[in-house]
């Protein structure tokens, strides 16, 4: 390895480095809490080696959150290649959904609850990676309809729909893990379920 080629790869490393201290501290002691020379002791750097790297606390905020999207994106396309049956598909990627937002409760609720309290809408611009994730909702709903699964509906809000039902019962679980549930995954798919049945 030439020295051009290990300088990339410690770069990306420290980089990946200071994300995963950011992330831990976000959490931990809440976003308004954490500075910059916070996140830089952690990792034993100065707060000047963090600014060649990220703007300034939001954009370290938002790196986590597109990383914690990407993450999800990748879950879910991995379920698209056959959509044979899209409803069984759709059904699969809205299980996916909560298991990943079960697995990983802390970036889950940084990017869908933390973020948007310090910073507008859920980054779901235009180009952005939460865009994807929706638009391949989009996407699943559009095939059922196509395949005459689902009668005509607006893909916009059953999109919508779709996310609301999995979103709520991954924060629910997530947040209230005390709540006397019904066995977890009886929970989850029949949230699934009900919500894929009313469409058809």
């Amino acid at each position: 390895m030439g020295v051009k080629e290990r300088r990339a790869r410690e770069k990306e490393q420290l980089q990946r480095q200071i994300l995963s201290a950011a992330r831990e501290l976000f959490v931990s002691e809440g976003y308004e809490k954490v500075s910059m020379r916070k996140i830089a002791n952690k990792i034993e750097y100065s707060p000047t080696t963090i600014y060649l790297y990220f703007k300034d606390k939001a954009d370290l905020l938002d790196s986590v959150c597109k990383e914690t999207l990407l993450n999800l994106l990748n879950t879910l396309e991995q379920l698209k290649s056959d959509i044979s049956d899209p409803v069984e598909t759709l059904r699969k990627s809205g299980r996916a959904y909560v298991e990943f937002g079960l697995k990983y409760p802390q970036d889950y609720k940084l990017t869908f609850v933390i973020r948007p309290q310090f910073q507008k809408g859920l980054g779901l611009e235009e180009g952005s990676v939460g865009e994807q994730v929706f638009n391949y909702l989009r996407e699943m709903v559009s095939e059922c309809i196509r395949q005459q699964v689902f009668r005509q509906v607006d893909v916009e809000t059953t999109g919508q729909v779709m996310w609301s039902a999995v979103h709520g019962v991954t924060l629910l679980l997530i947040d209230f893990p005390d709540f006397p549930w019904t066995e977890r995954d009886k929970l989850i798919d029949t949230v699934i379920h009900t919500t894929i049945e009313g469409l058809k």
